[in-house]
């Protein structure tokens, strides 16, 4: 593959959303054809909408991209290149049909790509061996776990051997053992496809050290576009975290001396701020909080280390008394938890994994409804927001709405009014998801501040091995269950691993009862056209191919859900049904009287035609105006005919 061949070409590319927010801004770069290229940053500064407008699924507004040297916003260069892309969208499994098997879900894009029989069954089992999901292939989607989900969605995208593969933060959320193999995964499948392209934009940094190539984005603009080793040599550092903190502008950078986490003092004499005892939490049949059980001393700052959907979110509801749990016990501050206990509860600061504060407020009024909220007495209002404002350095952003505020500065403002009103007891729910590093450290200041010098308890939750190494103690947690309980370090060495998330993965390999070991694949090198038997079909045969796709895929999804199949059935029939038991083709006949004032035999034939008709009633010749008035007034009568003299203007 020659070096300076371009998979994608981007020119002056800006979008706006609601005619106010910048997500691009003027972007241009060059991407390397048969390359790994990962895309960096924040959440917010446009990574997803650079990658949408690459793959097609979004207008584009301003600029030009060219993939494969065509015209993305051309509608017949677009349909040539969409056998050529695969779009993975940011989201667990939201590519997938969650009540269709493995093997349906695979099956219905094979379809939409128009694959035949022979290609398609050829496929779909050389990625289901990959991916060791053969064993599963008649598992709905809707059940699996977030790696075997995020699997899934990559065969769905693969099924047609793309030449470029676009993936938005697909491993956001999942477990370190699924994230692995994951990547493995990609690896393996794209040394089948010579020149494949894959550009992925990813949440954790750390994986975007492993591509050959770096984009890094901020605020809608590109501030890094060169091989990833170059960018660490050009920043003169040791991991690629370091190096976008680096790369932002100094105001953005934070501390350079990194951030000190002093040693966490355990005072045996107090009572421990939250002790849990075998919790266990059930929705229905699901299991989501299964015999969890820790204690955490006054000050400690404890992480929940785990994926997505794992329980962390619901232990945390349980011990704030949003939840009951359906078994077990757990004390706050040496009491025993009652949601009705409100001084206990006063004692405890909550921060949502969501931005939970009113966007048209501002800061400071934020903050004063907050402590309004708390109960905090009115003449003392002021004192306390000035203090957080301060304490938090918010001061100069006091009349500032949270809608025009940085991520990192919104997350800040949570925090702030977490801790308005004083807590013993603060519980972060992923609370700089998205965030970029140096705002996460800047963070992290402030949590430290509160552990160490006010003795405030800290409980939080991340999916970031990072964060979680800064904790004092962290629980791995996997499907409702504590694995361990121990400080990082002793996490590691107990694993003898060198890093916390290689710990982590052993943890995952010694409990899980449904790891998917992946068959080794025999590559086989082939051209980017293997697989793309039908590729330049098009017109009325395309369009029957995709509409028996999708026949196809409803009808199955009907026959799983009874509630949609009824509508779809019985709902047609009822209302035939309603509506021919409504509708009457008999008339009532209407009565009508007649003012004859010609008295021929023209007349008279007219009221006789009117009085044979089925659909009206003669009651009778009228004498004059006043007589029909009446008539018409007593509502009895519903027609008057009045028929007139006309005499010849013309002589005979």
């Amino acid at each position: 593959m020659s070096e300076n061949k371009i998979a994608v070409s981007v020119t002056g590319v800006s979008h706006i959303y609601d005619k106010q927010v910048q997500a691009l801004n003027n972007i241009s770069l060059d991407i390397p054809q048969g390359k790994t290229i990962g895309l960096i940053g924040p959440d917010g500064v446009g990574k997803s909408t650079l990658l949408s407008l690459i793959a097609g699924v979004k207008v584009l507004q301003q600029g030009q991209i060219k993939v494969f040297a065509k015209d993305i916003a051309n509608p017949i260069h677009r349909q040539e290149l969409a056998h050529k892309i695969a779009f993975m969208p940011q989201g667990l499994g939201k590519n997938l049909y969650p009540t269709l098997t493995i093997l349906e879900n695979i099956e219905f894009h094979a379809r939409l790509f128009g694959l035949d029989k022979q290609a398609r069954e050829q496929r779909i089992k050389r990625l289901l061996n990959a991916t060791g999901l053969l064993p599963f292939a008649q598992r709905a989607a809707g059940k699996l776990s977030g790696g075997m989900k995020q699997k899934l969605s990559l065969c769905c995208a693969l099924v047609h051997s793309p030449d470029l593969l676009i993936l938005d933060e697909p491993t956001t959320g999942v477990d370190p053992l699924s994230r692995r193999q994951f990547w493995s995964l990609v690896e393996d499948l794209r040394k089948e496809t010579l020149g494949m392209t894959v550009i992925v934009a990813t949440a954790y940094i750390d994986e975007a050290q492993g591509f050959e190539h770096l984009l890094a984005m901020d605020e809608g603009k590109l501030i890094a576009n060169a091989p990833t080793l170059e960018v660490m040599a050009n920043t003169n550092s040791t991991n690629l975290e370091q190096a976008y903190i680096k790369l932002l502008p100094p105001e953005k950078r934070g501390a350079e001396q990194g951030l000190i986490i002093p040693p966490f003092q355990v005072d045996e004499k107090e009572i421990p701020a939250i002790e849990a005892h075998n919790l266990t939490k059930r929705f229905g049949n699901f299991t989501s909080v299964d015999d969890v059980s820790f204690t955490i001393p006054r000050g400690e700052i404890f992480g929940f280390l785990g994926s997505n959907g794992c329980g962390k979110s619901t232990t945390m509801k349980i011990l704030t008394g949003l939840l009951e749990p359906t078994s077990g016990s757990c004390k706050l501050l040496g009491k025993h938890l009652d949601a009705n206990d409100m001084e206990t509860r006063k004692k405890v600061g909550y921060m949502s994994q969501a931005f939970s504060l009113y966007e048209e407020l501002t800061v400071e009024q934020n903050l004063m409804l907050h402590a309004k909220l708390y109960q905090i007495p009115q003449p003392e209002w002021q004192e306390y927001v000035n203090r957080s404002l301060a304490q938090f350095d918010l001061t100069h952003l006091a009349h500032t709405t949270p809608s025009s505020l940085s991520l990192g500065i919104r997350q800040r403002l949570q925090l702030a009014a977490a801790c308005l009103h004083h807590p013993e007891v603060l519980i972060l729910d992923e609370p700089t998801s998205g965030v970029d590093p140096a705002a996460r450290d800047m963070f992290w200041q402030y949590l430290i501040k509160l552990s160490r010098e006010d003795r405030i308890t800290i409980f939080i939750t991340t999916h970031f091995m990072n964060e979680a190494a800064r904790c004092d103690r962290i629980s791995l947690m996997h499907r409702g269950k504590v694995l361990a309980v121990d400080t990082p370090e002793n996490l590691r060495l107990s694993k003898q691993a060198d890093t916390l998330e290689q710990a982590f993965i052993s943890y995952l390999e010694e409990n899980a009862d449904d790891i998917i070991n992946p068959q080794p694949i025999a590559i086989e090198p082939t051209n980017s056209n293997a697989h793309k038997n039908n590729n330049a079909t098009s017109g009325l045969w395309t369009w029957f191919t995709l509409v028996w796709a999708f026949a196809i895929r409803e009808g199955r999804e009907l026959l799983r859900d009874k509630i949609r199949l009824f509508f779809a059935i019985g709902g047609p029939a009822i209302m035939l049904l309603t509506m021919a038991s409504s509708i009457s083709f008999d008339v009532n006949p209407s009565k009508f009287v007649v003012l004859d004032n010609d008295h021929s035999s023209e007349s008279q034939n007219l009221v006789t035609a009117f009085s044979g008709s089925p659909y009206f009633i003669y009651a009778g010749a009228m004498q004059d105006r006043a007589a029909l008035k009446e008539n018409l007034e007593s509502g009895d009568i519903k027609l008057v005919i009045e028929l007139l003299t006309f005499k010849p203007l013309f002589p005979k």
